[in-house]
């Protein structure tokens, strides 16, 4: 009997974990499938930790991993990934925003040969206007900047099957965009869409901070094309230069009425400075990529969790997996 692999990122959701847990049973178990429910719990402070000590001891399919400190969304999901050992693996979050009703449609769609089943979210009950907006925008920019299609609406609730795993748990980059790294990957990809519904307790853990840093990592990671504008907007200023440097032999030598006068002093310093300022500030942002990525630190450190080695093709206790 083929094994399904459910893997769930946990912050902070202590009202959601038992609820969540109880909605796959009921999806799961009439199904001709066995399955584990990872729950990658990263560095909660409620009693999150405690509640799944319980299901542990109450379910055996429940595989609680715990990291040593919240390493964020991403990193949650890639080491759940790292230690699922399904036939396929389903990635979602446990607020209910991700229908466990799904579940089915997306397993008939795997069985159907489709080896990445992505769900694309529709829209969301309960979202306000200014939220749907700037996501869209911000997906209409990636898409133009980006060599690589990112799906709008997309979301991190997908089926990947175990030979998609695999070749994912090569990629090992810090500054990680799941949705955009499944998609560049290829293989036989369906997408499926939903109407998300309004999460069954708490409120969302993705502050605006979060979001901001999340769509930079996007944005980064998928184009060079922010170097460029900085190439363009350097031609752009030389130009404007050379004109200045005309009308100054202009005013000097034809209208003979160089006054010297601070405003364009000022405003051409200002101009400029701030125009090299943004370009710092661009490469900076790439230059301290590098930097992290050069340092080769693991993507997260496990305090416990489920034991695997890289005998039997997973990641290390730390998660620092290179191949």
């Amino acid at each position: 009997m083929k094994l399904i692999s459910i893997v769930v990122p946990v912050y902070n959701e202590e009202v959601n974990i038992r609820h969540f847990y109880e909605a796959i049973r009921a999806v799961m178990e009439p199904l001709p499938y066995t399955f584990e429910l990872i729950f990658v719990d990263d560095g909660s402070t409620d009693s999150s930790r405690s509640i799944l000590h319980a299901l542990e001891q109450e379910d055996e399919r429940v595989q609680p991993i715990f990291l040593a400190r919240n390493s964020g969304h991403q990193l949650a999901l890639t080491c759940g990934l790292d230690y699922a050992d399904g036939d396929a693996v389903i990635m979602m979050d446990g607020d209910m925003q991700h229908p466990p009703e799904m579940i089915p449609t997306l397993l008939a769609e795997w069985e159907n040969g489709y080896e990445v089943v992505q769900t694309i979210r529709k829209t969301t009950e309960g979202v306000s206007f200014i939220k749907k907006a700037t996501s869209n925008l911000y997906y209409k920019l990636l898409n133009m900047i980006s060599t690589v299609p990112i799906q709008p609406g997309g979301s991190d609730f997908r089926l990947m099957d175990g030979v998609v795993v695999r070749a994912f748990r090569r990629y090992r980059e810090h500054a990680r965009f799941i949705r955009g790294m499944v998609g560049a990957m290829g293989y036989r990809q369906k997408k499926i869409e939903f109407v998300a519904p309004p999460r069954f307790a708490g409120v969302s853990k993705f502050s605006p901070r979060k979001m901001l840093h999340f769509a930079l990592d996007g944005i980064l990671a998928y184009s060079t094309l922010p170097l460029r504008f900085a190439l363009y907007g350097g031609v752009f200023c030389g130009f404007v230069s050379f004109c200045l440097f005309l009308h100054v032999l202009f005013v000097k030598y034809i209208e003979n009425d160089a006054v010297p006068g601070w405003a364009t002093i000022l405003g051409c310093v200002l101009f400029f400075g701030g125009f090299q300022l943004i370009i710092l500030g661009i490469m900076g942002e790439y230059i301290g990529r590098i930097f992290e990525e050069t340092k080769g630190r693991p993507l997260y450190l496990i305090a416990r969790g489920k034991p695997k080695d890289e005998a039997n093709g997973g990641p290390s206790a730390v998660g620092a997996r290179t191949k």
